[in-house]
């Protein structure tokens, strides 16, 4: 994938996202992806390489590197990266097929014919939930892959000092030492703090669209209350009030009206 692509589809998520949801993209392509790219990159490097041990016995060092690390950081952060813009796609794809089916419908029944929407890209329907799903696939993501993270490594703590015992084929208890692991540390932090801000902001907009979708909800029924208000006073005005020709006796048979009765 080239910038250009990588562009346009920034460019289309950016199109259809809320205020939460632009700021969410700027952290992530801003002080994730190029700090990944730029920085964490060359910060790990060949860690298994730089992985030293006290020990010559073969492939030890290889179990211990494997028991502490099972899945390098950098691998990890590259995943959650994958995953976490996916769902993001999904409102495009959306938008898309929303496209496809006006294009169909003007070619079928002319320029002039009714729209299928009043605007496409407008996240009312089934968008508005598709926009609402992709949110929750993102914060699970970023949750999941922060459980995981501190799992592996215990409060995201990265030591200078390893300790592998009982690893076959391990010598008793053999020491083992991290490359760079304050450097290491400061970038673990700053990419769980900027997960931690990414998942407060999908939040934060999840609460907003629904809080948006309740208001608009509430204004409409209000307005549909006031409208069947009026009709009602206008539909009783007009059944109860009498018209001048009412107001005339009737006539008794022979000509004599009930007025002049006593």
């Amino acid at each position: 994938m080239d910038w250009k692509t990588l562009q346009g589809l920034l460019s289309g998520v950016n199109k259809y996202s809320t205020a939460f949801g632009r700021i969410w993209l700027s952290v992530v392509f801003v002080f994730r992806v190029l700090v990944y790219v730029v920085a964490a990159e060359r910060v790990w490097g060949d860690e298994q390489k730089d992985f030293d041990c006290n020990t010559k016995q073969p492939g030890c060092t290889n179990v211990c590197y494997d028991h502490y690390f099972p899945i390098s950081h950098i691998r990890l952060w590259a995943l959650q990266l994958i995953f976490v813009t996916c769902p993001s796609l999904l409102v495009i794809m959306h938008v898309a097929y929303r496209e496809d089916r006006e294009r169909k419908n003007r070619e079928k029944n002319g320029d002039n014919c009714p729209k299928l929407y009043s605007n496409t890209g407008k996240k009312h329907g089934g968008l508005w939930w598709t926009y609402l799903l992709t949110l929750f696939f993102k914060l699970t993501i970023e949750i999941t892959f922060l459980y995981l993270l501190h799992k592996m490594w215990d409060s995201f703590d990265l030591p200078r000092l390893v300790k592998c015992a009982n690893l076959d084929p391990c010598p008793n208890i053999v020491d083992c030492y991290i490359a760079r692991p304050t450097e290491k540390k400061v970038f673990t932090y700053f990419m769980v703090g900027a997960s931690a801000i990414c998942i407060v902001l999908t939040v934060c907009e999840i609460f907003y669209l629904i809080f948006k979708r309740v208001v608009r909800s509430l204004h409409k029924w209000k307005k549909n209350a006031a409208k069947h208000s009026v009709s009602y006073k206008n539909y009783s005005v007009g059944s109860w009030s009498c018209p001048p020709t009412c107001l005339d006796r009737p006539q008794r048979k022979g000509g004599d009206s009930w007025a002049s009765e006593p």
